[in-house]
């Protein structure tokens, strides 16, 4: 019988055995690491002889956090780094050099957009957006220059879904790479090997971090995507065959771009991947009794989350995360002034950027994340000015639902 994930997570053996038998993985907080010889030293730098040398590189505890990602997904290979952000650029530089061509949902978080229309078009990488809901808009943009196609799984803040089988059939008819960024959908809800994914990364930093504990990122390969095809990566696979993306990440873009996960944050990735399934269960029960009380309140002129019946992508959210698209939501009041009083009256949600905390926290997108972007870009990504974003925590429902109550009244 398939053992919970939790208790997966808790039973995950260490890479080595630890002389003291510590049920928790120590923090190798050490920059560099000692050889029984010249000889093997060398052999390590001619990769015939796998050992960690230097933290930048590899590390103890954050090799254990990667295990523990790959065994709880199903991946051939996993990578950790500094950030979600450092784990999207990283796959796209990998991938991609300039000339070619990404496909990329317009409905993006704020900087992952930015990364691709400002920092990579200024090193000659072209991204087409599109509506990832239309298959045939997508198909309209591949031509011999494309090399993947980028989406999120619920998009931020948007909160739509895209139907991941239908662009996975898509990607393998044309040999291109599926990347997925599944931030807001993590592990326990979410197989993106099961749905064609070739790619999947994510911010740690959100759902897995234990809490808004540390920055985080990863990548996932899971070993669906046959490496020759991609002209990027043909010499890797010569030499490092299914292996050749992880394999080119980590002697040429992770390690040249300084990218790594610290052993301390790896240590609290562990430890919030043990308690990922608790805290995700407590906050969807609370994003289901909060989204009840927001269509039901007269003041709200909007309530969107993909896991509620009223929702137009109920279905998929049932197909896709088991009807568990993530804990963040949106609503929408009256008018941007209407926003900021009802903010401010708020006693137990937070006024806070992050996503997943175990506090619950809300902001108003259009004047804070897309707040660089002109009027007209942050109405065609459907940001506007009187919605606000809630990622919701684990406290009491009851007590979220009264300070919500207790704001609306002031406005």
């Amino acid at each position: 019988m398939e053992k919970s994930f939790t208790t997966r997570s808790l039973n995950i053996p260490f890479p080595k055995d630890d002389p003291h038998r510590a049920l928790d993985m120590p923090v190798y907080e050490s920059i560099a690491f000692d050889f029984a010889s010249s000889e093997d030293i060398a052999a390590n730098f001619r990769g015939e002889l796998p050992a960690h040398v230097y933290s930048r590189t590899s590390n103890p505890t954050v090799e254990y956090f990667e295990r523990k990602m790959k065994t709880l997904t199903g991946a051939h290979q996993a990578l950790a780094l500094a950030s979600g952000m450092a784990a999207i650029s990283n796959t796209i530089l990998a991938l991609c050099k300039a000339g070619d061509n990404i496909i990329s949902s317009s409905h993006l978080f704020g900087h992952s957009f930015a990364l691709f229309d400002q920092s990579l078009a200024n090193y000659g990488l072209e991204t087409r957006f599109v509506d990832t809901s239309n298959i045939e808009e997508i198909e309209s943009q591949i031509d011999e220059n494309t090399r993947l196609i980028y989406f999120e799984t619920v998009t931020n803040p948007q909160l739509e879904i895209a139907d991941i089988e239908a662009i996975a059939k898509l990607a393998d008819r044309y040999n291109l790479i599926l990347v997925a960024d599944s931030t807001v959908t993590p592990p326990v809800v979410f197989n993106s090997k099961a749905l064609g994914v070739h790619v999947e990364v994510m911010s740690t930093t959100k759902f897995i971090s234990g809490g808004a504990t540390s920055f985080g990122g990863v990548i996932l390969d899971n070993g669906l995507y046959d490496w020759s095809k991609n002209p990027n990566l043909r010499d890797f696979h010569e030499k490092f065959g299914k292996d050749a993306f992880i394999a080119r990440l980590r002697k040429n873009y992770y390690r040249n771009t300084g990218g790594a996960m610290t052993a301390h944050t790896a240590h609290y990735q562990i430890l919030g991947l043990d308690i990922l399934e608790l805290r995700l269960e407590r906050s969807y029960q609370n994003c289901m009794a909060l989204g009840d009380f927001l269509l039901a309140h007269p003041k709200v002129k909007k309530v969107t989350y993909p896991g509620l019946k009223t929702s137009t992508d109920y279905q998929l959210a049932i197909k896709q995360f088991n009807g568990k698209p993530g804990t963040v939501m949106t609503f929408d009041l009256e008018s941007e002034a209407a926003c900021f009083t009802f903010m401010n009256e708020l006693q137990i949600i937070r006024r806070a950027t992050n996503l997943n905390d175990n506090k619950s926290l809300i902001i108003h997108p259009y004047s804070t994340i897309y707040v660089e972007f002109p009027e007209s870009e942050r109405i065609e990504m459907g940001i506007n000015d009187t919605m606000m974003r809630l990622s919701v925590g684990i406290e009491s429902a009851q007590d979220l639902m009264a300070d919500i109550e207790q704001a609306l009244t002031k406005i």
